[in-house]
């Protein structure tokens, strides 16, 4: 196997769990609930770049942006999974008669920031740049990008055959995921 080869392999499996464009679908399926197909398609353009856009921000910054403002991955860490747990906790305890209108910038924040660019991908972006080069960082990650594309992309014919009952109850467990993973996000920046 190539040299090349080998150094984007080990880029960008942990990009890939970083990222889980898998779980995301799942996330989007849950969020964009009751929206028309080309909404979701303009949320899941918006959310890809977004997550591309801050990413590539950190690639080429992202030492140089912690370090001016005096902060580490960690605090990023805690700070990114404060936000999506205080997402997560309000649609948990939001009523079901009461729907609520999502913003129509829902693809921006908390898809494209920090699901698809969260501490995770961000400090793995890090790594990856200062053990294997920018060049194969930024290979990995526009791969990834493009999975994150095609699992948006067929998460609507996954939604037409679960149904309207099975996408609020996944909606729900969605929302206890997001909780879940803020803490421990919150946990691995407080341990780091």
């Amino acid at each position: 196997m190539p040299s090349w080869l080998s150094a984007f392999i080990q880029a960008f499996i942990p990009m890939f769990v970083a990222i889980d464009p898998i779980g995301l679908a799942a996330i989007f399926l849950g969020l964009g609930q009751g929206l028309p197909a080309a909404e979701r398609q303009r949320i899941a353009r918006q959310a890809t770049a977004t997550g591309g856009g801050v990413a590539l921000l950190f690639l080429f910054l992202g030492a140089s942006i912690f370090t001016a403002l005096g902060i580490s991955v960690s605090d990023f860490q805690i700070a990114g999974g404060l936000i999506l747990f205080i997402l997560a906790a309000k649609d948990l305890v939001h009523s079901v008669a009461e729907p609520e209108k999502l913003p129509a910038d829902f693809g921006v924040v908390p898809l494209g920031m920090p699901l698809i660019a969260g501490p995770a991908l961000i400090a793995t972006l890090l790594l990856v740049s200062q053990t294997h080069g920018w060049l194969i960082a930024f290979a990995a990650l526009v791969a990834n990008l493009v999975i994150v594309v095609f699992a948006l992309a067929y998460s609507d014919p996954l939604g037409r055959l679960i149904g309207e009952t099975g996408m609020r109850a996944i909606s729900k467990i969605v929302s206890m995921l997001l909780a879940a993973i803020a803490v421990a996000m919150i946990r691995q920046g407080l341990k780091s």
